[in-house]
């Protein structure tokens, strides 16, 4: 009798890691609560890492690191300062969209130069006026950490031998691309697999008592160590930012750390109830986490420990949210912040997409926030 696909290829030991792991123990009832519903593991710190290249380009200093969270494929990631930076900087984490876009993750926001991959160059030109965000904000006085997280880039799945699910969904968009005479890319037909095989990797999530979203956030909270362990950041200025998927890194993120001073969510907020039903099928595991909605509306999540500074960013023309769930979730934020003044919303007319305007208000904004380089 053959054996069935393996589902979980190339993270046959994520099962036995999440029997062994400890649960995250958050600062406070709010944070644990939001960390016991996604299921976060503990981290174990210190972080070990590696250095696997270094380079200067573009005014700045690029290490290519990698690490590993315990389970599954190494993660890589890329660290950019200043180039002869000498000086103590805030740290940023520089948080990736989801995007349906798994064959790569956070190289789309480093300007590698030479060494950038085709798909890299391409994403920028779509969703950032071609900008590298985590490069623009190093030259301007940061050290900032992109990495790779679960399931994308260099912790995506394999899916060389998928299950019949993903097998049955590809031939059928093999046959729809040959009828449009459509060659997809290697890059395309993983892309179009990996959505497929979300739903697979959810359920092993749950079944493994922890969450899709909740498995992101911990590749995410051993990211936050890593950075803070570097020589030259300092560990009392940090901050994160994403655009869409990104986004709700980010709020979940400092959500679940306090040493977050400050974070920026870009054309990712509106509540849960503005998206039934219609916009059910535009969003994600990461986004729609079960059991998130029982302990917040994302506004609530967003303004954890409502005196650290958040900018959230919307834009009118984003195919993804209503404009009506936007204005709710910004009127929601400004009561929420209310006694801080800490919230600031700003409201573009762009699409889905995280532009040279959005990331000069970004920038500043940190600037004012944790405090301007130099």
């Amino acid at each position: 009798m053959s054996s069935l696909p393996n589902p979980l290829a190339g993270y046959e030991d994520w099962p036995s890691f999440a029997r062994q792991a400890s649960r995250y123990v958050g600062s406070d009832t709010r944070a644990q609560t939001l960390a016991d519903v996604l299921g976060v593991f503990s981290v174990s710190v210190p972080c070990r890492f590696a250095v696997e290249e270094e380079w200067t380009h573009a005014g700045t200093s690029v290490a290519e690191l990698s690490w590993s969270v315990g389970f599954g494929p190494t993660t890589r990631a890329w660290l950019v300062r200043p180039q002869g930076a000498t000086e103590v900087l805030p740290g940023i984490a520089a948080l990736h969209p989801h995007g349906v876009y798994k064959w790569l993750g956070a190289e789309q926001l480093v300007d590698c130069g030479v060494r950038a991959s085709v798909e890299a160059r391409a994403l920028r030109q779509q969703y950032y006026d071609g900008l590298a965000p985590a490069t623009e904000l190093a030259r301007r006085g940061y050290v900032v950490l992109a990495h790779d997280t679960f399931s994308w880039g260099s912790r995506r799945f394999p899916l060389e031998d998928p299950g019949a699910k993903v097998a049955v969904g590809m031939t059928a968009l093999e046959a729809w691309w040959r009828e449009l005479g459509k060659r997809p890319t290697e890059a395309e037909r993983y892309n179009a697999a990996a959505a497929l095989h979300e739903d697979s990797v959810a359920k092993a999530a749950g079944i493994l008592g922890t969450t899709f979203a909740g498995t992101v956030l911990y590749d995410d909270l051993v990211a936050l160590e890593v950075l803070s362990q570097q020589p030259g950041v300092d560990a009392r200025r940090l901050g994160c930012f994403g655009l869409s998927g990104g986004g709700v890194r980010a709020a979940l993120l400092a959500a679940l750390q306090p040493r977050i001073g400050a974070r920026i969510v870009t054309c990712m907020m509106s509540t849960f109830d503005s998206l039934m039903p219609a916009y059910l099928d535009t969003h994600s595991w990461l986004f729609s986490s079960p059991g998130l909605r029982r302990v917040g509306e994302w506004p609530e999540h967003a303004a954890a420990e409502a005196q650290r500074p958040l900018l959230v960013q919307y834009g009118v023309h984003d195919a993804l949210f209503p404009v009506d769930g936007m204005r709710a979730a910004d009127a929601s934020l400004r009561s929420l912040f209310a006694a801080s003044n800490a919230y600031r919303g700003t409201f573009y007319d762009a699409p889905h997409a995280f532009d040279a305007s959005m990331q000069a208000e970004a920038w500043a904004f940190f600037d004012e926030s944790l405090g301007r380089p130099g």
